[in-house]
């Protein structure tokens, strides 16, 4: 574990822990943050899938305030955590054997939890938060069925530590899908570094799923998607003084540890083979990555339509990010630059 001392020390400086640390327990314990009227759904957006409108029903009674705030802050992010969620349980459904499930940083862990309980024994998942408040809210509810908390920053969780702990030991055997929701973000641009230590988890032929908001090269069209956002969603939520508020506060430190969207396909292919796009709003992207072109096909094959409007989207979708070839000849896990 000694090589990632000094990625973990890196961590434990970032703004996620620390000039951020106030605005993440705050909005997390409801005290700020919160919106003027819940998130709500589009129905209008809805496929004809029994298991998406399951998922979607269960969702928002298992929500905490941090889910509220985000959920209001990123356009039909609450249609795409659904869509991904629904996804998730179908392809463990279409496999033999327990899914293994971690989430990073991902708040609450809400999307988690509702795999966990909508599962039936099918997924095993983890999550896990530096927050104490999102640990509170994780088991506001009871507690969950197939559903587990780390509480601490995702460099925390090392190998180590999940076969030193009894009840983390379970997932020794590593993950099949890994979720990264906005997290690296919070921390560095350092994708390499970030990616190379969680994928320590994920199982040879497992996903890893990025949610990430991205630079453009042209500067004025990311400001154009923003004002996009800001004006055309998130202001049905929260008033014009409160966007500029976490503009200032929080959304100037994000950009900085920000990367591009080819910059981000660069360091993915030294990973991993396959890379498809799957969502887009805006600035924000989804982006799944395997080595098992089987999994990566099986799992494409049960998202259902992206739940946006056209105007939100900049790409199409599904959209490989990198030939194939290239990333065959790049990746196999050496990590060497």
């Amino acid at each position: 574990m000694h090589e990632f001392d000094d990625f973990i020390e890196e961590c434990d400086r970032a703004p996620r822990l620390n000039e951020l640390s106030e605005f993440f327990s705050t909005t997390a314990s409801g005290e700020a943050g919160i919106p003027s009227r819940a998130p709500q759904l589009d129905h209008r957006f809805f496929p004809l899938d029994l298991t998406f409108r399951r998922f979607s029903a269960l969702h928002p009674l298992r929500q905490g305030p941090f889910d509220k705030h985000y959920l209001s802050s990123i356009p039909y992010r609450f249609e795409e955590e659904c869509r991904l969620g629904s996804a998730i349980l179908k392809y463990a459904r279409a496999r033999k054997g327990t899914l293994n499930l971690y989430t990073l940083g991902t708040a609450e862990g809400t999307m988690a939890r509702v795999i966990g309980e909508l599962g039936n024994g099918r997924v095993e998942t983890l999550s896990c938060s530096p927050n104490i408040e999102n640990l509170r809210s994780f088991y506001g509810y009871g507690v969950p069925p197939h559903a587990m908390f780390f509480h601490g920053p995702f460099h925390h969780l090392t190998s180590q530590k999940i076969q030193d702990d009894g009840e983390l030991r379970k997932f020794g055997g590593g993950f099949d899908i890994i979720v990264e929701d906005t997290t690296f973000q919070m921390y560095s641009p350092n994708r390499f570094d970030q990616i190379r230590f969680v994928s320590q988890h994920l199982k040879n032929k497992g996903l890893f799923i990025s949610v990430e908001k991205f630079k453009h090269d042209d500067d004025e069209e990311y400001r154009r998607r923003e004002r996009q956002k800001d004006h055309g969603f998130k202001a049905r939520f929260f008033s014009a003084s409160d966007i500029r508020a976490k503009e200032e506060t929080v959304l100037t430190r994000m950009d900085r540890n920000e990367v591009s969207l080819p910059e981000m396909g660069e360091t993915l292919r030294r990973f991993f083979e396959h890379s498809f796009i799957t969502w887009n709003s805006g600035n924000f992207y989804t982006l799944v990555s395997s080595n098992s072109p089987e999994n990566i096909d099986l799992f494409l094959s049960k998202l259902c339509p992206a739940a946006i409007p056209a105007e939100y989207v900049y790409t199409d979708l599904p959209y490989r990010l990198y030939p194939e070839s290239e990333a065959r000849r790049l990746s196999g896990r050496s990590w060497t630059l």
